[in-house]
């Protein structure tokens, strides 16, 4: 996440898929109430260096008032919280494994259901380049990682410490097996890990393909342009969803937009949408370590802020739902079709309610479409990457829970609980 997101910029070869329509001139975004928080998590000594990132929500098979929610806090690891945003569990990252080495940075999480009769959460661990793997079971997680996983995209420790690691991750299931989609820090490359039963009720994985995004785009005015970043550094992935009923993959490269592909990475990716500064050119100043941007050409999109951030899924029957991307620049959320080409839906954003504020700078979010607790029409969860009240001098992240119906009213959406259940 970046607080307060530089200008990052992207461009792409691609056509944008469809005609998705624009906003009209002036119409006010609508602001859903969130209806709960979790404790505020802080990214200094004191708190554990607890920051924040990208939430998953685990569906209990009997009760589901029972259902977890399951988020990453980087250096802080992973905590647990019932559907009151109350605080069950904490399981810290894993200790670096040399005194010069990195220690385990959980970045992104997402459950799958069955592998092996157990369902799983799955962490991309940026710091040590691996995935980390929890059986849920009784309201607990338990670490059940294999400890001879290897290194997801290097071969060695050295390597890992240079920091192009393991970063945004999703999984997927299909009739081979189950897997992770795993994007890579610094880098434009996705990859598919399956995951592998091991002795002892371990779990394992293996890289199986790797995807590279473009890092340079061809513009209509016949120049080519690259993303500012620092120097050795390609325009990155983190935000990933694959809509289960389908098998697509969207993944949300940060300064460029949102693709849409084959989630075994086998077929061409296609720009579903782009970030409003794609294309505009800048200049990587290593003196404040900002982007100067140039004159914007206009090949932007006209929903998205850079950074474009988490994505997930409201599922309805036959096929249809929602496709839900973080703007992370403008501090809201664009809703779009899943099915078709992607139709532009709307803008919303997370406002204050009854003491909650709001959402700002969200890096990963998560819906579902199944009745949870007394979220009787399914809920939305969403990092805040400014939660107040601040407190002076120390980094103040959580999550917010908000009622689908909300968001569904706000956009003229519709409502599905029996759309789609995620242990199917």
């Amino acid at each position: 996440m970046r607080p307060l997101p530089r200008l990052f910029l992207a461009v792409l070869t691609c056509s944008l898929v469809g005609a998705l329509s624009v906003p009209a001139s002036g119409q006010s975004i609508p602001a859903v109430d969130p209806e709960v928080e979790t404790p505020a998590l802080f990214d200094d000594e004191a708190g554990g260096n607890a920051n924040g990132d990208d939430p998953a929500i685990w569906v209990h098979p009997s009760r589901s008032g029972k259902s977890l929610v399951i988020a990453t806090a980087k250096e802080g690891g992973l905590y647990v919280y019932n559907l009151d945003a109350e605080q069950l569990q904490h399981l810290p990252a894993p200790a670096a494994p040399g005194p010069d080495d990195e220690g385990g940075r959980f970045n992104n999480v997402d459950v799958t259901y069955g592998f092996g009769g157990r369902d799983l959460a799955v962490v991309s661990d940026r710091g040590r380049d691996q995935l980390r793997i929890y059986a849920v079971a009784q309201g607990q997680l338990t670490d059940v990682t294999d400890p001879a996983a290897p290194f997801v995209f290097n071969t060695t420790q050295s390597q890992v410490n240079d920091g192009e690691t393991a970063y945004g991750l999703t999984t997927w299931k299909d009739s081979t097996g189950t897997y992770a989609l795993v994007s890579r820090r610094h880098r434009t490359s996705v990859g598919l890990v399956k995951l592998l039963p091991k002795p002892n009720g371990k779990v394992g994985y293996q890289l199986v393909r790797t995807l590279d995004l473009p890092a340079s785009f061809a513009l209509p005015n016949g120049q080519s342009w690259t993303p500012c970043d620092e120097p050795g550094r390609t325009p990155q992935v983190e935000g990933m969803v694959v809509d289960q009923q389908t098998d697509v993959l969207y993944a949300a490269q940060e300064d460029v937009g949102i693709w849409r592909m084959r989630a075994d990475l086998t077929g061409p990716p296609t720009l579903m949408d782009k970030v409003r500064d794609y294309g505009v050119p800048a200049t990587y100043d290593p003196a404040t370590e900002e982007c100067t941007p140039g004159v914007d050409p206009g090949y932007g999109g006209q929903r998205l802020s850079a950074d474009a951030e988490g994505l997930t899924i409201y599922y309805r029957d036959n096929q249809k739902g929602y496709l839900l991307a973080s703007s992370q620049g403008d501090n809201t959320f664009a809703a779009y079709r899943k099915e078709g080409s992607n139709a532009y839906l709307g803008q919303f954003r997370v406002g204050t309610h009854n003491g909650v504020d709001g959402v700002e700078h969200s890096d990963g979010s998560t819906v579902l479409n199944v009745p949870l607790g007394d979220f009787d029409e399914g809920m939305f969860i969403a990092h805040d990457g400014a939660n107040t009240p601040a407190v002076p001098d120390r980094e103040n992240t959580n999550f917010k829970f908000v009622g689908w119906e909300g968001i569904a009213d706000g956009l003229d959406l519709d409502v599905d609980t029996d759309g789609w259940d995620p242990r199917d």
